[in-house]
């Protein structure tokens, strides 16, 4: 006689989304010790040879792979602890079950320089226990130290992807900055500028070719904006005084200071031989544009191409206040028309939120309305999912596509290996969607901390109602259930294989 098989979990009624089909197929999903057992129509969740511990009915809905949200920050306004707690929350309202989130040493976050030997741990410690979703990290080779650390971070800490803000060498987060080595706190021999980002690739790459098993999760990732051009246009703008608002903080970083940017990251990436390289939310047709001209001129450079849901949703006239600030800065209409445009036709590699949540009393200076004097950055990791859905579809995206941005590009990118999709083997990560939900996003409904959005008011027509961690049941009809269970991604976190029953 045969034995019973038992799962933990089955998922009845489901209409399932995965990268390597346009539409979504019905079937049942089925768990067992985290990690997806079986996906088929008709699971028998009980009967002589088979039984649930747990049945859940998706009515229907859809069940995407759960977000890998590759692009958050943490801690960056608020203690790293509060930030795991609460910005984790809002990730599971939109479906999101892995965050990877950018850090670094310098002002903000810990506010403290130094090794990273000492300074991760204190990062790692603060946050465990705390996280309702698994994360990871992505670290900033600030000073010339840390890029002697970078195999000791890849072999120790698991973390294989870096990160270069290429606008730090004369302009701070918000602005103008006089004095970047107390900013980034570096000592004063040392300088952050392209030579520094030369000598970061040259030390991921020398990293590469120590650990060749994992070279293609190791990669490098750059936020393009050129320093010297936003400092000479902010000062053009101020003088000119004919802009105000997101229109201003968008002329002040003008589109072709980020396509510059691209060119150079690219050109260094071709001379330092790194070719696994991220090019982060690119906010403009001119920074896609230059970053597809780079790919044809340096085939052998694997650029990827990253894109925001707030630059795809937000423009400088419909994002609600000065909430919208953020680097690079949201744009007019005519550069999300042209995001859309790459997005269908497979340019964008993949969609995040750059979650970063500032509170309002943090966020505006004084004036309140001196966007110059605003801080940058918001949250919005909670509207991913439910956003491209409802502007993707429209647009004629189809829905693997949208589960190839949101989940399975990033995780391959970066290392997570039981991560993107939903199929035996993989951790049991699921986000039940539906579809012809239409709702008004509204701040207070969110779980983050922050009072505002730049989306307040904008309707969308898709919901996450349900989110499965590891086949924990993290968000229940809309709401967070449970102690926190998230874990810490050390990657790469290995190879997908069937759970056994």
């Amino acid at each position: 006689m045969s034995e019973v098989t038992e799962y933990d979990l089955v998922v009845k009624n489901a209409r399932v989304v995965t990268h390597d089909h346009d539409d979504a197929r019905p079937a049942d999903i089925a768990v067992s010790r985290g990690r997806i057992a079986a996906v088929a129509p008709g699971i028998a969740a009980s009967g002589s040879r088979r039984v649930a511990r747990r049945v859940v009915d998706a009515g229907g809905k859809l069940a995407f792979p759960g977000v890998v949200d590759a692009h958050q920050h943490w801690g960056i306004y608020h203690p790293p602890a509060e930030d795991a707690a609460s910005e984790s929350r809002a990730s599971a309202q939109g479906g999101v079950t892995s965050a990877l989130t950018y850090i670094r040493t310098g002002r903000y976050y810990l506010n403290r320089g130094g090794a990273y030997t000492d300074f991760f741990p204190e990062v790692l410690g603060a946050v465990a226990g705390r996280a309702h979703i698994d994360y990871g990290f992505h670290l900033a080779p600030i000073s010339r130290a840390h890029i002697d650390e970078i195999p000791d971070l890849i072999e120790r800490f698991g973390v294989t992807s870096f990160k270069v803000f290429m606008f730090y060498g004369s302009h701070g987060l918000h602005g103008r900055s006089a004095d970047q080595n107390a900013f980034l706190m570096i000592p004063e021999d040392e300088r952050y500028d392209y030579a520094h980002f030369e000598f970061v690739m040259r030390g991921v790459q020398a990293a590469r070719e120590r650990f060749p098993d994992l070279a293609e999760q190791i990669s490098l990732s750059l936020h393009c904006e050129t320093a010297e051009i936003m400092t000479a246009y902010t000062k053009l703008v101020e003088e000119a005084g004919e802009l105000t608002g997101l229109a201003a903080y968008s002329a002040s970083r003008p589109q072709h200071s980020e396509g510059l940017a691209v060119s150079i990251a690219s050109y260094l990436a071709h001379e330092t031989r790194l070719p696994t390289i991220n090019l982060l939310h690119l906010s403009s047709c001119k920074a896609v544009d230059a970053a597809v001209r780079m790919g044809r001129a340096f085939p052998h450079i694997d650029l990827r191409r990253e894109v925001t849901i707030g630059h795809l949703l937000a423009d400088i006239t419909t994002a609600h206040g000065l909430g919208g600030k953020v680097n690079p800065p949201l744009r007019p209409r005519e550069d999300v028309e042209a995001l859309w445009e790459y997005v269908l036709d497979g340019t964008v590699d993949w969609v995040v939120s750059d979650h970063a949540c500032c509170r309002e009393e943090l966020k505006f200076g004084e004036p309140k309305d001196d966007v110059f004097l605003a801080k940058a950055g918001f949250g919005g990791t909670e509207y991913l999912l439910p956003g491209l859905i409802t502007e993707g579809t429209k647009r004629g995206l189809p829905l693997g596509r949208i589960a190839a941005l949101t989940s399975w590009n990033p995780a391959r990118r970066y290392g997570l290996g039981t991560k993107g999709t939903i199929a035996p083997g993989f951790d049991a990560d699921i986000a039940l969607v539906d579809p012809d939900r239409t709702w008004t996003v509204r701040a207070a409904e969110s779980e983050s901390t922050q009072e505002y959005t730049p989306f307040e008011g904008f309707e969308l027509t898709a919901r996450v109602t349900d989110t499965f961690l590891r086949g924990n049941h993290i968000l229940r009809a809309g709401r967070i259930v449970g102690e926190p269970v998230g874990a810490y991604l050390h990657r790469p976190t290995g190879d997908a294989r069937p759970a056994m029953p």
